[in-house]
């Protein structure tokens, strides 16, 4: 059975926030909350996650299956804050140990080193740095044997020049836990319980310690400040371009593209440069996205050209759809095929039928279009009297002129049309023209008003 511990109390204080360091986010997610999904792929049985600074504010931020919170009132170290979750392990567990600030850990890397543990055998993750300044170094003997971790400030000249050195995560049996959490010392210059004495004891008592290391060495880098913050954004963000630049997704410029959820995308798309993608996004095949687009928790059909500047956040976009420029599809909004929304308009909860068009500067919400409509420019459904809210219905083959205003609740049959101008306030007929607006007159002879000298 496997458990896991993730040790999440510190503050961060080098993050300069009043944030929990762990609640900064890599890709629109927690760090911890990255961390905790690993360790729901790895179906562990339990996970406990040690909190201290901000505690309350992690449990509400946060979520995984089986998961347990264990308060560290003290920050004493790193076996301290292990020790915490001791009474909650089972006995014939094995415990992974894993870091809030950690991101970037691989479900993979983290069950190869899983699989070395034995009765006689725990797991240390390790990784070689060209430059391992504030690491804790692996100490081997002559044979190669794990001896012990000596922390940066312990260690001594011959010691600072080993390159080889521990990312914190290891695996090892909760009854080995049991036995050597409570026997450690701060006799430190940090004057903390460590974690990694219990490599010194184990070798003591003659168990092996198996090291195992990460596929990238991106993946056990943990977030101390605003700029490994930014590195590590772009780490995740050029693997997540790279994965859809092989299924076939041109990405106009790799560097300049964020995914802050899910995206998945058919044959032959292309995205221009700056455009963020966050929650569920699927794409068919053939959709083109201009640049500077911002689409959340979206379903986008085949052949659709979304121009730049659009925002898209939970709508339905059926199969050759054009929107924008500097449109808005809010959620709800849903397009049939080759339906049409172009500049400056907004859809908020509203079907736009088949071939219809809302071409330009219009509002449209809480309302259902029927197929072959056309909405001129500046038309606005009146749907809100300032408490609730009311739905406009508009069948099939509407002309609606521009500058209109359609006071809701009202409904305008088939093959309507509405002049130009017109406040439309009661229902109009299949085949009727609607005229909605005062008669214009014209006096002649005006003088223009001017200002007293």
């Amino acid at each position: 059975m496997l458990e896991i511990v993730i040790l999440a109390a510190g503050k961060g204080t080098r993050m300069c926030s009043e944030l929990p360091k762990v609640l900064h986010t890599l890709a629109g997610k927690p760090f911890l909350q990255h961390v905790l999904d690993r360790s729901d792929e790895l179906a562990s049985a339990n996970t406990f996650v040690v909190v201290g600074h901000g505690a309350e504010m992690v449990r509400k931020n946060v979520r995984a299956k089986q998961l347990t919170f264990v308060e560290q009132l003290d920050q004493l170290g790193t076996g301290h804050a292990v020790k915490q979750a001791l009474p909650h392990f089972s006995g014939e567990s094995t415990v992974l140990i894993l870091y809030g600030d950690v991101p970037l850990i691989s479900t993979e890397t983290l069950s190869a080193l899983v699989d070395v543990v034995t009765e006689k055998a725990l797991g240390l993750l390790t990784v070689n740095l060209q430059n391992p300044t504030g690491y804790g170094r692996i100490v081997r003997d002559s044979t190669g044997t794990v001896q012990a971790i000596v922390e940066q400030k312990d260690a001594d000249k011959d010691e600072l020049l080993i390159s080889e050195v521990n990312t914190g995560v290891l695996a090892v049996k909760a009854k080995d836990l049991k036995v050597w959490l409570p026997a450690l010392s701060d006799d430190n210059v940090q004057k903390e319980y460590l974690l990694t004495d219990i490599i010194a004891m184990a070798n003591k008592e003659g168990k092996e310690i198996v090291t195992t290391q990460p596929s990238q060495t991106f993946e056990v880098l943990g977030v101390n400040n605003r700029i490994q913050q930014a590195e590590l954004e772009r780490v995740f963000q050029s693997a997540i371009a790279g994965r859809l630049m092989e299924t076939g997704v041109t990405l106009l410029d790799p560097s300049r593209f964020d995914c802050r959820g899910e995206i998945t995308a058919g044959k032959d798309c292309i995205i221009d440069v700056n455009c963020v993608f966050e929650g569920d996004v699927s794409l068919g095949d053939g959709v083109t996205i201009g640049p500077n687009c911002h689409i959340k928790d979206a379903k986008i059909g085949n052949n659709v050209e979304i121009k730049s500047h659009t925002v898209i956040e939970s709508a339905t976009l059926g199969n050759d759809v054009a929107v924008g420029p500097f449109a808005r599809l809010r959620p709800q909004a849903v397009l049939g095929d080759k339906a049409k929304i172009g500049n400056f308009v907004e859809i908020k909860k509203s079907k736009i039928g088949v071939n219809s068009k809302v071409s330009h500067l219009s509002y449209v919400g809480d309302a259902k279009i029927g197929d072959n409509v056309n909405i001129g420019a500046g038309t606005i459904t009146c749907n809100y009297d300032g408490v609730n809210k009311f739905p406009t219905t508009i069948a099939d083959g509407v002309f609606v002129g521009s500058n209109t205003a359609l006071v809701a609740p009202v409904s305008l049959g088939e093959n309507v049309t509405v002049a130009a101008g017109s406040v439309v306030t009661v229902d109009v007929p299949d085949d009727a023209l609607a005229v909605a607006r005062s008669r214009q007159r014209n006096i002649d002879g005006w003088v223009r008003p001017s200002k007293d000298d």
